[in-house]
């Protein structure tokens, strides 16, 4: 019997081992982040990482559905359900950090978008694309650091 510990180190490992073999990689839980918050930033990373693949593949077919299942993982994963190596992270990561479901939701949005268009037709269309793409990041980031101020949210937007 594997005990939740163990599962949970092990969903970590995956999650970074996801983070650090990536051909788009960048550096992600780095010595500069505080060791008690690298692997929720893996497991956060991991997240987006799968999400933006699915939407990436060269095959149209199937991505949306590969998506939707995705999120309903997400939903699994924050009612306490988690069978998934990133979702048992992200789970344990959500449980000590109290992450808000939104920004991951606001994600998959960004990323079913990505399947359906490749091409903005104007500022006001990106900055919209924006607000599911990489706010949520910035947001998930701020708190992941225990901070849920408004104002913050705006300047990391």
């Amino acid at each position: 019997m594997t005990s939740p510990n163990s599962t949970i180190r092990a969903a970590y490992a995956e999650c970074r081992r996801l983070a650090r073999r990536h051909y788009e990689n960048f550096p992600v839980a780095s010595w500069l982040v505080p060791r008690d918050k690298r692997d929720a930033l893996a497991a956060i990373y991991a997240f987006a990482r799968y999400a933006d693949d699915v939407a990436d593949e060269p095959e149209v077919e199937g991505r949306l559905e590969a998506l939707a299942e995705w999120r309903q993982k997400l939903a699994e994963c924050y009612a306490g359900k988690a069978n998934h190596p990133v979702f048992i992270g992200l789970r344990d990561s959500v449980t000590r950090y109290g992450l808000s479901q939104e920004h991951f939701a606001n994600l998959l949005k960004a990323f079913e978008q990505d399947v359906v268009m490749n091409r903005h037709a104007d500022f006001a269309s990106l900055e919209a694309y924006c607000r599911n793409s990489a706010n949520p990041v910035g947001r998930l980031v701020l708190e992941l650091f225990g901070h849920r101020d408004p104002e913050l949210f705006a300047l990391s937007d």
